[in-house]
């Protein structure tokens, strides 16, 4: 009585049993005398590597759109600036009054602008959401299709805030900048 009551709970050795194989994977669960008991096994090195390297990549890529966000900001006070300068033009001047028919023209650049910071924003707000689902994917070693639809999605709006970002440029490019 006394020796079977003084293995309860312990593990599998010392009741003479072979004991469980390990599965594979931080955290993971193993059967240890009818009870589930979760085992946590310190991480690797390689494991830690491996876990870092694949957030590290789309870190980077949010750090870019970060300077991009900065870009377009900055393009779009250039295009307020502008545009409160010509505003700010009396309709008495005769000399300066033909440039307030750039504002039609810069009010269609902020719209691009304005579209181009969104999907940028957006971008960078999937880009987070990568990081931290490539890293808690990396780290319990589950499947990665949530990070690879999370990819095509960031870059999709990337793609988005590009294309807006090279329509107002084009826009930009126009004889009334020179004057």
């Amino acid at each position: 009585m006394w020796t079977s009551w003084r293995f309860i709970g312990t593990l599998p050795q010392a009741r003479n049993e072979t004991p469980a194989k390990p599965e594979a994977g931080i955290g993971s669960r193993k059967r240890l005398g009818g009870r589930n008991s979760v085992i946590t096994e310190t991480p690797s090195v390689s494991q830690l590597s491996q876990v870092i390297s694949q957030a590290i990549t789309p870190a980077f890529l949010l750090g870019a759109l970060a300077a991009f966000i900065s870009v377009l900001i900055l393009r779009m006070n250039r295009v307020v600036d502008r545009s409160q300068a010509l505003n700010a033009i009396e309709g008495s001047d005769p000399a300066r009054a033909h440039l307030k028919a750039d504002l039609p023209r810069l009010k269609q650049r902020s719209v691009l602008l304005n579209r181009a910071i969104f999907y940028a924003s957006t971008s960078a707000i999937f880009a987070t959401l990568l990081v931290i689902v490539a890293f808690v994917s990396a780290f319990l070693e589950s499947s990665t299709t949530r990070i690879a639809v999370l990819f095509v999605v960031t870059l999709g709006f990337f793609a988005a805030a590009l294309v807006n970002l090279a329509r107002e440029t084009r826009i930009a490019l126009h004889e009334f900048d020179y004057y």
